[in-house]
């Protein structure tokens, strides 16, 4: 029995699993997500409220426009999601490790989740550059549209016409949300789910649907800023003088403050929020499933 999990604690799929069931319920989540994000990103575009933008893409682009950009929106969750929910597992048992087995403090779980967002954002960057220009495509006028047919003719149009590096166009602020965005949904989650089960004893499906909520809220109350300067960074156009509207995230942040107040950077916020907390919720709940799938048979 000793040699049995030892050779199943060895090998390589241990190593990779974290990555693998991270990516996988992440990927799920967004296919139910995708319609909800899409009219986050229309009224951070400044199209209106969330009925307006709903009946305007109804009428005159069908269905199918709410999924626009799903293609993008999966290869980011194969690539930024994947990374963060694996490294936030190796980040963790190595912390556990060091502790002595114990339980890890709230500092140190949030500090795992910052890292954890860093590094996802980093690799998940050209597909969140492709993604949101896929969705902010039909707000154009119809000779500055790209013409996107899905993520990978994305990434060739973007590196062909502007450069690899352009595959990291606003990477600075989509790393400070995305580090952001995870201390917030990481540490209130945890922290959430020992207070809903040790003390109001609560089941495993109300805690986890409890818990996701909560962590839902603080991720998007804690990443809205830093996602909408990225929004503003990533959709940008020259002008015909060839000049951008923002020089950096900086410039685009002192620019809305002054422009608009603190609160212009929470435009969307009840629909970002609806969006956040369910993706977050349903992203733990594929996790779990996933795991119990694992065990039947042995992986």
């Amino acid at each position: 029995m000793a040699e049995e999990k030892k050779a199943q604690s060895s090998g390589v799929w241990p190593k990779v699993k974290p990555f693998v069931n991270g990516g996988a319920s992440g990927m799920l989540a967004t296919c139910v997500i995708q319609p909800i994000d899409m009219i986050k990103v229309r009224i951070q575009l400044g199209q209106g409220s969330a009925g307006t933008v709903t009946r305007n893409m109804l009428k005159e682009e069908g269905v199918r426009a709410f999924y626009k950009g799903l293609s993008a929106g999966l290869l980011r969750q194969a690539t930024y999601t994947t990374a963060r929910l694996g490294s936030f597992k190796m980040l963790t048992n190595k912390a556990i490790e060091a502790n002595d087995g114990k339980p890890l403090p709230l500092y140190q779980k949030a500090l795992c989740g910052l890292t954890a967002g860093a590094i996802g954002a980093c690799v998940g960057s050209p597909a969140d550059l492709a993604l949101i220009r896929m969705q902010a495509d039909a707000t154009l006028p119809a000779a500055q549209r790209r013409n996107y047919s899905n993520a990978f003719h994305a990434l060739y149009r973007i590196v062909s016409d502007e450069g690899v590096l352009a595959l990291w166009k606003g990477a600075g602020p989509t790393v400070v949300r995305a580090m952001a965005l995870n201390m917030g949904m990481l540490a209130s989650y945890d922290q959430s789910v020992e207070f809903f089960k040790d003390n109001l004893g609560l089941g495993e499906a109300a805690t986890v649907v409890g818990a996701s909520t909560i962590s839902g809220f603080f991720a998007a109350a804690c990443s809205l800023p830093f996602d909408y300067v990225k929004t503003q960074i990533q959709k940008m156009q020259p002008d015909s003088s060839g000049k951008y509207p923002y020089t950096g995230s900086l410039d685009c942040a002192m620019k809305t403050l002054k422009a608009g107040g603190p609160f212009k950077f929470y435009t969307g916020f009840p629909v970002y929020c609806v969006r956040i907390a369910p993706h977050v919720m349903m992203t733990w709940i594929f996790l779990n499933q996933i795991q119990k799938a694992e065990k039947k048979v042995g992986l």
